[in-house]
Parts: structure tokens; sequence; C-alpha cells
């Protein structure tokens, strides 16, 4: 962990207790899925190739993308342009989509499986004079109603869009109400992404004069909203468009989101009630291929397991001779290991495997001094506990499919996307990197201890 970022943290911290405010993760809780289980996130976009075919990906953590089929939909006629994805209540996955260029429908399709989809419909948005009718995308209320967000104009031409919402008045999705407008947002914003968080209605929507993503709330889906962040508030650039959000498995919230003017795809994340951001990274893999995305997050059966409260050492795949080690100077090491080396090599590489300091269904490993395997500046060490949170995180890896059967990949719980890998045999956090050197680097097989 960056040292300035640690101290922000750490006051952060102290703030957040003072204040008897609730964060969004704790030592005592388990947000991540438990044993048997594992999180899915699944993700429609269309490319940079073509507007009317839809391409599905799906990551274990929302950073490392697999196509799963491209094209994976096509509809009738016109384009599938700004897919979005959610899972109804009867068990179906449902696309809305942007029709077209011009005109005032929006496309409708449906799966059983995510991957293979039917056209079901064009619906035609009952205002009068519209143009244009763009980027729809799926909000589910509390109360459970089921809402599309979409971005409608009667102008010559592609400005002054304003956002509305239509509501299914019915379980099959195929009858909805009047268009409301979303009172606050507009003239000239779209691309409009809504989440709840408590009571409170966060809006993210592009503004279409400055190119900046901009922030609102309010207390109803139809608003008013009132705006809380206008231009660059969170690095985010200009020229920038789609943002679409999903919640991660500590708790933080990230933002996808489409640099169409530099053919870029970014992500970055919150923990604050989306008062600040991480510095944006581009999506590996899909960035300069995928447009305007949605991320459907889902709990699914599978997923790694490792038995704890007993103890381990972690083979490297790729360099199998050699093991992850403590050595002398507290830092994190992979060195060979052999049945004739020493009892303070072997020992070096043994570790209790046990329930996640900050998360029960992730992992933290102690060597036999009762240190644990933490990241400080991304580098590996070992530290005996503080008892803060910030140590808690630092000390918790969430366990991810390695590169080869029976491997597994150990996931950072505080910074998503980076992962325990060992680069000239020294352990450290490095960031997703969309390439089999990374995967063989940052795979381990969990195996019977050296001591």
């Amino acid at each position: 962990m960056n040292r300035t970022l640690r101290a922000a943290l750490a006051l952060l911290t102290s703030v957040t207790a003072l204040l008897g405010l609730t964060t969004f993760a704790g030592t005592a809780g388990a947000a991540h899925p438990s044993a048997g289980q594992t999180t899915r996130y699944a993700m429609t976009a269309f490319t940079n190739s073509s507007e009317s075919n839809m391409y599905v990906y799906d990551s274990p953590d929302a950073t490392g993308f697999t196509l799963r089929k491209g094209p994976a939909y096509t509809p009738p006629s016109g384009l599938i342009r700004d897919p979005s994805i959610f899972k109804h209540t009867d068990g179906l996955y449902y696309l809305t989509y942007t029709t077209n260029w011009t005109g005032n429908t929006i496309g409708f399709a449906r799966s059983t499986d995510r991957v293979n989809w039917t056209f079901l419909y064009n619906h035609t948005i009952p205002v009068s004079g519209l143009t244009r009718t763009w980027a729809p995308e799926w909000f589910i209320d509390t109360d459970g109603s089921v809402n599309v967000i979409v971005s409608l104009t009667s102008a010559s031409t592609a400005t002054h869009f304003t956002g509305y919402k239509i509501t299914a008045t019915n379980s099959a999705l195929t009858a909805w109400s009047t268009p409301a407008q979303l009172a606050g947002i507009g003239p000239n914003y779209i691309d409009t992404f809504v989440v709840k968080v408590g009571s409170t209605y966060h809006a993210f929507t592009k503004n279409e004069t400055t190119k900046y993503i901009e922030y609102a709330t309010a207390s109803s889906l139809t608003g008013p909203y009132t705006f809380k962040k206008t231009g660059n508030w969170a690095g985010f650039g200009d020229w920038v468009e789609g943002p679409a959000l999903v919640r991660l498995d500590n708790g933080g919230w990230r933002i996808y989101y489409d640099g169409y003017r530099a053919g870029k795809y970014w992500y970055s994340d919150s923990y604050d009630n989306f008062a600040t951001w991480s510095t944006p990274t581009e999506v590996p893999g899909l960035s300069g291929l995928i447009r305007h995305a949605t991320v459907l997050k889902e709990t699914v059966s599978g997923g790694v397991t490792l038995p704890t409260d007993t103890t381990r050492s972690l083979q490297s795949v790729n360099f199998p001779s050699r093991y992850a080690v403590v050595r002398s100077d507290n830092l994190g090491y992979i060195d060979p290991v052999t049945s004739s080396g020493s009892t303070a090599v072997k020992q070096s590489a043994t570790f209790t495997v046990v329930p996640g300091l900050a998360d029960a269904n992730c992992y933290s490993f102690r060597d036999s001094a009762g240190r644990y395997l933490r990241h400080w500046d991304y580098r590996i060490r070992f530290d005996s506990s503080s008892g803060t949170a910030v140590f808690d995180k630092d000390a918790t890896y969430c366990a991810r499919p390695g590169a080869t059967a029976g491997s597994v990949s150990l996931e950072s719980y505080n910074y998503p996307g980076r992962y325990l890998r060992h680069y000239d045999y020294a352990l450290r956090m490095d960031l997703y990197q969309n390439t089999d050197t990374f995967s063989a680097d940052s795979s381990f097989t969990v195996v019977s201890p050296w001591a």
C-alpha cells in the first residue's frame, strides 16, 4: 500500500469511528461468498468493430474478463449499442439496448444462460417528436419494481438529451408505464446510470457539453436530483461516457466507463460513498475493444476453497522447486526448498492458513512466529498484527482459480485486481495483467507443509 494513501485511510478510519459511521467492510464481517460459492461478474458489450453484435464476458473478480461468446446476440435488424443486463425473478436474464442512431424504440432480448439470447421485441417510447432514444439501463428498485432509465431527445441533432424512467407494469416485462422525467438531470445529460444505497438514489451521468461524467443524488428515483460533483471531480477525465457501476465483494463500488475519444475502457473504485475514486485503470484485455458495457454481479456455485486452521506450503506453479517463504529480512520470496534442506528453511516455507482477518470467507497466512503475510507499498512482508482494520485488510487474500488445475491465485482484499505474484523471485502485489506470464507468476499450488 502507498504510504500516503495508507495515512489517508487511517485518518478516514479514525474519523469514521469518531462519527459512529458504518464502514463498507470490517474485521468481523464476511462479504465474499461462503465455501462452495463464488462471485461471477457477467459483462455485456458491443465492440469497436461492430454495433450490431453483442459480446458476453465474465470474471470472478471484476477485473480479468474472459470471453464467453462473441457474437452472442445479433438483433433481427438495427443496432445493439449500450446493452444492459439484469437477472429477473423468473430466473431469466434480460437485455435492453439502443436499437438505432435515430428513432423512438429500445430493444429487449432474453436468455436462460446469459450467453445465448432470443429477441423479444422493440418497445416504442410514447413521447411525441422523439428523434433519438439512447442508452437504456436497468434499475431494480428496493421495492422490487423493474425500471429502465433511458436518454431521450426531440432535437434534430444528438443534443439536449434528458433522462427518463419507465417501469414494467407486468412481471413478463412486456408492458411499460408512461415515461417520467428524472427531474434535475438535463437538458444535455446522457447515459444516466442509477444505484441506490440506503434510501438515497445516486445518479452518474455524462454532461454532453463538458464531456465529463458527473454525480447527483435524490431521495426519489425520479428526483429532483441535486448535482454533488461536476467537472473532472473524480479524475475520470473528459470525453468519457457510459458509466456502469457494480458492488465489489469487499463492499466498495467499481465504475466502468468508456473513454471513447482515446479508444480506452476504464474502471475506478470508491470506498467512501462515492466521494473519492482510485486512479483510473484500463480494463485488462478489453480496453480498446469494447464499448459501453454493463456488468451484472451474481453469486454462483463453485470457487476455490482452502483448508483453514492447518499448515500448508505455497508452491510456485511455474517454478515448482520454489515455494513462498519469509526470509530473515521479514520479506516474502519464492525460494528453493528440498527434502535435504535445513529445518529453518522448511519452516520459512510453512504457514498456517486461517480465515481472513478482514473477511472470514477469504484467507490469511501466518508464519511460525505468529506474523502475517501482508502487503506494504505493494511488497509482501511478514508482520505481527497491529489489530487495526488497515492491517487486517492488508493481510487478507481472496482465492481465485489459478493458471493450472488445482492451483490458486490470491487477490488482495483491499486492492481488488491486485494479486500475490513473484517477480525476480520477490513476492509482491501487482495489478492483474492479461498475459500468460502474469497468470503463471500469480498461481500457487497449496501443498502439504514442509515443516
